[in-house]
Order: structure tokens, then sequence, then C-alpha cells
């Protein structure tokens, strides 16, 4: 059994909840090259300004990661897109300004995949909640989803779904179907112990998934992830059931204290402990193809 092991390096955090994630374009090139020999075959980013420590969406940045790495190990880097959470994102022009640096990598031939999520949430932890402070919300409107999967068929990326509620599932579906020649995406299940949005790291929840995906788009690929978790109790039930894992300081429980790289060496002995064997990005490509960018 072939699992693929997806490396996501560092997120929306910044330092002050993961004070080991790399910020720096060199420290993301060094961690994702670190992760890919130690068994990850994709690499999931977030750019930064590491004058501010804050996100930026810059291609030029994500060029420089996605090249830096991939000219030294044979991986699949992708990279994230704004978080929008106000007005902001209905009004016009939002959607193509959110877009921009995703459309920017396509039309250059960087992309194998590319975040698209196919939903919106009310994101706030369980600590929020019991102080009664409303956290934040995730926007993710109709027309977004539907111009990263418009941006997938025209420049041949898989779209990588983050599914944070059943809901995101059925609509990501329906949507790319009805998107001409857009690649299959991957579903992305996300668990979580701190936040209170979806199902916690339990079998149950991820045969609860399993059974809306077989009955909604049956032989899609998925993964567990995840926000402020820990995946390694799924792992078992995920190889056994064909599935695929992510792990890294995006997702991991906050002030996780060792760094990626032995994050991903621990996942290599969880999935071989499972049965299963850690893929290679070449075999990921076979498995989920995308036809690359279409040329005029």
């Amino acid at each position: 059994m072939q699992v693929w092991i997806e490396a996501a390096l560092n997120g929306p955090w910044t330092r002050a909840r993961q004070p080991r994630m790399p910020l720096a374009v060199d420290e993301i090139v060094a961690d994702g090259i670190a992760c890919a020999r130690a068994g990850a075959a994709i690499i999931h980013v977030h750019a930064y300004d590491p004058a501010t420590g804050r996100q930026i969406d810059d291609p030029d940045t994500y060029a420089a990661i996605i090249e830096g790495i991939r000219g030294v190990e044979d991986v699949i880097v992708y990279p994230t897109i704004p978080f929008v959470q106000s007005a902001d994102a209905f009004r016009p022009g939002a959607v193509e300004m959110r877009f921009a640096a995703i459309e920017s990598l396509g039309r250059r031939g960087l992309l194998e995949w590319a975040v698209v999520d196919p939903g919106s949430i009310n994101l706030a932890t369980f600590d929020e909640a019991a102080r009664a402070e409303p956290g934040s919300v995730y926007l993710n409107p109709g027309e977004h989803v539907l111009r990263g999967l418009t941006l997938a068929a025209q420049h041949g990326f898989v779209p990588s779904y983050a599914v944070y509620e059943p809901g995101f599932l059925r609509l990501g579906a329906a949507l790319a179907r009805a998107v001409p020649g857009c690649p299959p995406p991957l579903y992305r299940f996300m668990f979580s112990d701190r936040f209170t949005f979806g199902f916690p790291p339990a079998a149950y929840a991820l045969d609860a998934y399993l059974e809306l995906l077989e009955r909604t788009t049956a032989g899609s690929p998925w993964m567990v992830a995840g926000l402020g978790v820990d995946v390694r109790p799924l792992v078992p039930h995920a190889v056994a059931r064909g599935g695929h894992v992510r792990v890294g300081l995006e997702d991991a429980p906050f002030g996780t204290e060792i760094g990626n790289p032995a994050l991903v060496e621990e996942m290599v002995q969880l999935v071989e402990a499972a049965g299963g064997r850690p893929a290679t990005a070449a075999e990921i490509r076979r498995a989920c193809p995308a036809p690359g960018p279409v040329r005029a």
C-alpha cells in the first residue's frame, strides 16, 4: 500500500503559536528538502516576510521556494491562498486578487497542486469559545471556489481541498464536476482537538467522511490532516482504508517542540508499522494525474 505523506511546513500561525516553523525562503527550502529526504513526497508552504513575521502572498517568493526545493529533491511543492475573513471577500476584484499568485505561478508552469477550499467556516478554538470570544471566519465564497477550479483546469494542477465540514465535500465534488477539464481534487479531511470545526480525530469520524466520499465521488484520493491536532491515532485507520496522511507544524498542536523533519520521520515509522510504504512523488503523479498547463 503506497501512502502519500505530505509535510505542511508552517501555516498561518506565525512563531507566536509555532516557534519552530520556518519563515525565510532559505529556511523553508532547507526544511522542505529535509522533509523530502525524511520521506515526504508533498510539501505545502505559506510564504512569509521574515522582517515582520507576517504571511505574504507573493508569487516570486513562492517561486523561489518551489524552485529551491524541487531543484534538489523531486517532490510536489504547493502554496496556500490568502486567508479572507471579512466583507472584502465580496468586493469587486477580490476573487482575482486572492488567486493572483496562483494564476502567476500557473502561467510559469510551477504548480502541480494548489489550495482550493470549498466552503466557509467559523474558526474558533475551544478556549476562545469558553471565554465567549468569537474567533474568526474563514471565507471561501462560491465565486472563489470556482475561480480556483477554473485555474486548475487552465493550468493543469490538482485542487487540494481542505474539508473542514461534510458540506465541503459535497459542494467541492459538485463544483469540480461542473468545471470542464478540472483535474480530480484531493479530499483532505480536517480534524481538530483544539478547534471547534468538524470532527475530532477519531475512527468513527473518518468512517463518516469515507461513507460520504463513497456516495459522493467514489474512488477519489483522500488524506487525514487538521489544525491543532495529533493525527497519529488515525494513521492505522487511514492506511487500512487506503488513505494518505499529512503532518507538519501547520497542523500540529501549538507549541510543538520538534521540527518538521522529525515529524515526517515519525510519520514514516507509523505508516510502515501500519503496513504502508511512503510513496514517491512520481508514484503520486501517476495515481493523481493532472494534465499540466493548457497551451493555446
